[in-house]
């Protein structure tokens, strides 16, 4: 197949290649606006042409275009690739649904069934070909250029074309006739030529045509070709490649610009190609730019601009926003009532059929109570009812399936996707709440509240637990004093009568009741009440043993203070409400705080039982009170409880007491005085106002003193005379209150009179010297004394027994001192020393210990450490009993024998008698010579172990 070209050379009028142009004669169909001369060719003159394009072989011969102003075009093109046509228009401003040509394509099923479409938004075609505006549109000076597709559904083919709408131009030539019009349009050639108009130019010797800038009509390449790629789409070609070595290069988005390599050209011929299959979804145009330099590099022909567009294919199902919608209807709707809203998107041109979808039900599940309950707008996806009869007490929910088909939803050549779409009847309150039995009863004890007496069942075929379901119950009669309410079980939705006020036996024994049930939320439009929804209830009253009561409880009365004991008061009856059972009634006090009152058993009366007082702390305001029991003799019994209180009525039987009790003042008083006042435990009227006044007796009170009376709860003490001792006064005054009839009391203040400073306030030594002793400070004085002379006495005590201790044991060597651990061992005399640990001390008496030692319960032990402290002071040795030391060891061995502390082994050790003529006399004489006859200084120097030593032997003479 040979490529097309067409080659515009500029004056020369000649034709190279394929391609014949020629001026020809109008198409019989349109109006004559062409020239007649038709033999010669001039170089493109401002008229239209008839552009023939003729191809050797292997090509597909396109249907004629017909238009209603301009020539007819004739094309036999290259496959796949579009005619194009140009429509001359007069105005550069259009309006909305202005038509401008009729466009019709032969040999397409005689145009029955054709369906135009463009890919503008500013021109449409009609089912007829009419071509007219949507909008208002400025057209630009050059040029408009979209896109017709024709579809044949019926022969399943399609044809395109591409239109040019040029506005025509007023121009004066020469070999032309004045005044006569014409109008410029160039036709665009085939979309794989160059064309290359020309323009005027002005010069000296006249007009002269040039060359004007390229101008190639778009590119159309469809998407998802499958090739074989490289695809040539067209060939551009300067007229001056027949002179110079030309060099074509494209640029732009999709060549030299990401992405990358999607067209090519041959930089020798000029060829454009496409590498790969185009997506219209990624991306639905191009522009490209062409150019063409020497083999210098040198510009040879402006820069042309290539619009390339990617014509949209089938290739995208619709998808749904969502695969499940959830909508809900009232029961009971209308037909044409809504419901909700599908939507399916396509990827595709929605411009276009392919990308214009349509909906419509599938299926509906269950067909009850109609197989098409619902309809869908095949447009908007708007799903409303469309058959009456919802009833969401039969059917609760419906699935719809929905499908959306592109291609305008022709399910031939669209494509479908689904969705399901899921329809809820909610309920309305079409259904009354209905007793399940037309009576009930129930049974109550008297005096009990908050009991349920009946359970109230009811029907309600709307949902559960919802405003349409929840009973309301109201009592219409039988109850006029409101004993009783009805509450609503919020889960069983059962009424329960319940009591809410006390019914008596004695007034009512049974009650008849008229209720009624409804629910929270009105009935819906057009259904009535049923007449079960009202039911009878009857209450039984059943009589229980009622305590008495008083009928007026908190009953007050009003008394003055100082009743006398016995005095009857009021009778406080109780009164029992078992009329029927005659009972008997007794009375008892319950609380009285003071004792102050009794109370009849039998017949209520309360009389005093000591003397009322007001002032007494048992009253509270004035009131006192008391609370009495009344019991009958029911079984089992019961009682009741009433209050009695009474309003004590004051009466003046408090004297007013003086305040302050002490006070002090200057011995020069100046204007130092004293302010007193009163205090009265009554009130009103028998308190103040007060009369302060001095006695008359002795004389020295008023000759020294003076009151100053300030207002009825105060008056000034002062001194009447100008200087008066140091010292402390009881200055006494008389206090009167206003009673009737008025009670007087005479107290004493303290003054103390000291020397007062500058500033008229005691001086320190003043203060002092003035002091005087209360009662208070005498008897602590006395307390002080008496803890002292205590613990002198105490002090004294515990000396004489310490001393007495350390008489007694002065002889005795403590444990600790003795610097003996063990007794060495010497030459044994007798049968030997069994125990070597013992203490010495055992073998000394002091003589003053004898009396201890001849006790006849046994012999005081001598061999434990003094619990007393040890003198600070020498003791001189005592001189021990020169007789025998025979009955010392034979008390001592009596009593280790009876001590069960004793160690083991503890025996008597006899030796040898010396007999007398000794000078120590005896063995048990530790004492052989006087002590004055040895210097015992040298002892203070053997340290603190042998202090004991020291002390005994080293004493003075004064010890």
């Amino acid at each position: 197949m040979r490529d097309q070209l067409l080659t515009l050379k500029g004056g020369s009028g000649k034709v190279q290649g394929q391609q014949e142009i020629r001026r020809g004669p109008p198409h019989p169909s349109l109006h004559s606006h062409a020239p007649s001369n038709s033999d010669s060719f001039s170089p493109l003159p401002p008229s239209l042409f008839h552009v023939v394009f003729h191809q050797t072989r292997g090509a597909r011969h396109f249907p004629f275009l017909s238009l209603s102003e301009g020539w007819e075009s004739k094309t036999v093109m290259r496959r796949d690739l579009p005619a194009s046509t140009t429509l001359p228009i007069s105005a550069t401003f259009l309006h909305p649904a202005k038509q401008h040509g009729l466009l019709k394509f032969s040999g397409c099923s005689e145009n029955k069934g054709v369906r135009y479409e463009t890919n503008s938004l500013d021109f449409k075609v009609r089912t007829d070909g009419t071509i007219y505006t949507t909008k208002q549109v400025q057209i630009p000076l050059e040029q408009t250029i979209f896109m017709v597709t024709a579809w044949d559904y019926q022969a399943q083919k399609s044809w395109e074309t591409m239109v040019r709408l040029l506005v025509g131009e007023r121009t004066q030539h020469r070999g032309h006739k004045k005044g006569k019009k014409s109008l410029s349009a160039d036709l665009a050639p085939q979309p794989n030529d160059t064309l290359l108009p020309w323009r005027q130019q002005q010069n000296p010797h006249g007009l002269r045509r040039q060359k004007r800038d390229w101008v190639i009509p778009p590119i159309n390449v469809p998407e998802n070709s499958r090739g074989p790629f490289p695809q040539q789409l067209v060939r551009i070609r300067s007229d001056k490649d027949s002179e110079i070595h030309i060099r074509y290069s494209i640029t732009g988005v999709g060549a030299d610009q990401p992405p990358m390599e999607v067209f090519n050209i041959d930089p020798v011929s000029g060829r454009m190609y496409v590498t790969r299959p185009m997506d219209r979804e990624e991306r639905s145009s191009y522009h490209l730019r062409a150019h063409a330099v020497d083999m210098n590099g040198n510009k040879v022909e402006n820069p042309i601009d290539l619009y390339i567009y990617v014509i949209d294919m089938n290739d995208n199902r619709p998808e749904f926003i969502n695969q499940i919608y959830n909508g809900s209807v009232d029961e009971g709707s209308k037909p044409g009532t809504y419901v909700m809203t599908v939507t399916a998107n396509d990827a595709d041109d929605s411009t276009t059929a392919n990308g214009m979808v349509r909906y419509r039900i599938v299926t509906q599940t269950p067909q009850s109570p109609s197989q098409n309950m619902f309809t869908i707008n095949s447009e908007t996806g708007d799903i409303v009812t469309v058959a009456a009869g919802l009833d969401r007490e039969k059917v609760q929910q419906y699935t719809v399936i929905v499908q959306a088909t592109d291609m305008e939803g022709n399910l031939n050549y669209g494509l479908s996707n689904t969705a399901t779409a899921i329809i809820m009847v909610t309920d309305v309150n079409d259904n009354p709440p209905e007793f399940t039995t037309s009576t009930y009863s129930g049974e109550v004890p008297e005096n009990r509240v908050e009991v349920v007496v009946a359970n109230l069942t009811v029907m309600d075929r709307d949902q559960p637990h919802s405003a349409n379901w929840n009973a309301v119950y109201r009592i219409i009669s039988g109850d006029p004093s409101g004993h009783f309410t009805i509450r609503t079980d919020p889960i069983t939705n059962e009424g329960l009568v319940t009591v809410v006020r006390e019914v008596d036996y004695e007034m009512n024994r049974a009650f008849m009741l008229t209720v009624m049930v409804s629910n929270q939320a009105p009935l819906a439009s057009g259904i009535q009440m049923s007449f079960q929804s009202t039911a009878g209830v009857t209450i039984s009253v059943t009589d229980v043993n009622e305590p008495p009561y008083f009928p007026t409880n908190h009953k007050l009365i009003r008394l003055e203070e100082g009743v006398p004991t016995g005095t009857a008061l009021i009778t406080f009856p109780a009164v029992d409400p078992d009329r029927f059972m005659q009972q008997a009634v007794r009375y008892s006090k319950l609380s009285d705080p003071a004792n102050w009152l009794n109370i009849n058993a039998t017949n209520g009366q309360i009389t005093t039982a000591a003397v009322l007082d007001r002032e007494s702390p048992y009253i509270k305001n004035n009131v006192y009170e008391a609370t009495f029991l009344a019991a009958d003799n029911g079984i089992p019994p019961a009682s009741g409880t009433g209050t009695l209180q009474i309003y004590l009525i004051d009466i003046n039987d408090n004297a007013p007491e003086l305040q302050p009790k002490e006070a002090q003042i200057c011995e020069k008083p100046n204007l130092n005085v004293i302010n007193i006042t009163a205090t009265d435990a009554d009130i009103d009227p028998n308190v103040g106002p007060f009369v302060f006044e001095l006695p008359s007796v002795p004389s020295a009170i008023r000759k020294n003193w003076t009151i100053t009376r300030l207002n009825g709860d105060y008056a000034q003490l002062s001194l009447r005379i100008m200087y008066l001792e140091a010292g402390v006064y009881d200055v006494p005054v008389i206090v009167t209150d206003s009673g009737n009839p008025p009670l007087f009391n005479m107290s004493v203040i303290k003054v103390k009179v000291c020397p007062c400073d500058e500033n008229g306030d005691c001086t320190t030594i003043g203060a002092v010297a003035a002091a005087g002793l209360g009662t208070g400070a005498i008897i602590a004085i006395l307390i002080c004394i008496i803890i002292l002379l205590t613990m002198v006495l105490v002090f004294v005590v515990w000396m004489k027994r310490r001393e007495k201790e350390r008489h007694t044991k002065q002889l005795l060597i403590d444990p600790e001192d003795d610097v003996r651990d063990n007794i060495l061992k010497y030459d044994e005399e007798g049968g030997g020393e069994e125990d070597q640990d013992y203490d010495l001390s055992q073998l000394q008496q002091p003589e003053n210990m004898d009396h201890v030692l001849n006790k006849a319960n046994g012999v005081r032990r001598v061999d434990e450490r003094p619990v007393g402290a040890e003198p600070q002071y020498p003791i001189r040795p005592v001189i021990p009993h020169p007789g025998d030391i025979g009955d010392f060891i034979n008390e001592g061995l009596r009593a280790a024998d009876n001590d069960p502390t004793a160690p083991p082994y503890d025996s008597l050790l006899v030796f040898d008698y010396e007999g007398s003529g000794s000078t120590a006399g005896s063995v048990s004489s530790l004492n052989s010579s006087s002590s004055g006859d040895q210097d015992y200084d040298y002892l203070n120097d053997w340290g603190p172990r042998f202090k004991k030593l020291a002390d005994m032997y080293g004493g003075g003479e004064d010890d």
